[in-house]
């Protein structure tokens, strides 16, 4: 009767014709093609294990450069200290991190400080917020030993539009303008950086004592 009913009603039959079809075709092409999809899983298994040891990998590595930091930080005399550090293996950012631990007391070792600091400058692989910073660092260690015309030519090039330093470049620019007793011009650059929005509160801060010690006057803004 149930078989007289699905002759007699050709659209319920060409249905189920159609997903006979349809079927034998999925898999048919899951026969052809099924490795595709098992494929994608072990990659994505696979990947997943690959990150999963890299992030643990690099943790580890992290934590022994650490400790390498802290167990030489602690040695006693400074000369121990620079050979300890010296000696730690970095890669990548732990090398600039390790140069700039390395330059960060002049008053033990300023010569090899100002080496460290020109090490990182000078590496093109590095980011621009390192050589900058690297470069900034070494005006203010070297200070008047440097000339003037070599630190107003190395801050210039740090205090372009879009470089991370660039208001502490450009406030220490005013600085070299009252070294060179061109006081109005230094207050002029004063103000005009303390209106910048990319001007910390801090250095808006040590900016407006400075024109305050000099005579000049402080923007509306500011003064408000």
């Amino acid at each position: 009767m149930t078989e007289a009913r699905r002759v007699s009603n050709p659209d319920s039959f060409i249905e189920e014709v159609t997903e006979e079809v349809r079927r034998d075709r999925l898999f048919s092409l899951f026969r052809k093609y099924g490795w595709i999809g098992i494929l994608l899983v072990v990659a994505l298994v696979g990947g997943t294990i690959w990150t999963e040891w890299t992030k643990s990998r690099a943790e580890a590595r992290a934590q022994a450069f650490g400790d390498a930091l802290i167990d030489a930080l602690d040695l006693g005399a400074p000369d121990e200290r620079r050979e300890a550090l010296a000696a730690i293996p970095t890669d990548g950012a732990q090398t600039v991190l390790l140069q700039l631990v390395i330059a960060s007391d002049p008053a033990e070792d300023r010569t090899a400080t100002l080496a460290a600091l020109d090490r990182v400058a000078a590496d093109a692989t590095l980011a621009p917020t390192y050589r900058d910073l690297a470069v900034l660092r070494r005006v203010l260690v070297a200070g008047a030993d440097m000339p003037l015309t070599d630190r107003r030519a190395a801050l210039e090039e740090i205090a372009q539009p879009g470089r991370p330093y660039r208001p502490l470049a450009a406030e220490l620019l005013a600085y070299l303008l009252i070294e060179e007793g061109r006081t109005d011009e230094a207050v002029t650059a004063m103000t005009t950086l303390m209106q910048d929005q990319e001007a910390s509160g801090a250095l808006r801060a040590r900016l407006g004592q400075m024109v305050t010690a000099l005579g000049g006057t402080l923007p509306e803004a500011s003064a408000g």
